[in-house]
């Protein structure tokens, strides 16, 4: 697997993958009004990290880089649980220069699971318009 920058040509099949998996994984929130271009919207102005399977685009990650805050990270349905997550999680947290962040949906347990099993930590809770959600933090190692 090959964690790599975005390019432009990835633009259609991430704008594919990110609604798939939104649909796939966040049952509980209304999908009807979601679109292709809600990536576009979502990544605009941060940093992306793909990852490509042979060939395969399988999923992204997208941070804020100055702020160390991972606001989005996203794996085709396909793809989860191979390892795609924790290769991006990796790259991402690699890029930290202090402590890192991120905000996770309350709701979304096995995602909340997937970062503590990465070194992440609940410190706080809050509301948004998908719902309520838990502020995380990684801690860089000295």
């Amino acid at each position: 697997m090959q964690i790599r920058p975005f390019c432009e040509a990835d633009r259609p099949f991430l704008r594919t993958l990110f609604l798939a998996s939104r649909k796939a994984n966040w049952h509980w929130l209304d999908s009807s009004r979601w679109q292709l271009e809600d990536f576009d919207s979502t990544v605009l102005g941060e940093t992306v990290l793909v990852a490509e399977h042979e060939g395969h685009r399988v999923g992204f990650a997208a941070l804020l880089e100055n702020d160390n805050f991972l606001h989005s990270l996203f794996v085709d349905p396909q793809h989860q649980g191979s390892g795609v997550g924790s290769a991006l999680l990796k790259a991402v947290q690699a890029r930290f220069t202090s402590t890192g962040a991120l905000k996770c949906l309350l709701a979304n347990q096995p995602a909340q699971a997937f970062y503590q099993r990465h070194g992440w930590q609940v410190i706080a809770q809050g509301e948004s318009e998908q719902g309520e959600y838990v502020l995380m933090h990684y801690k860089l190692r000295p």
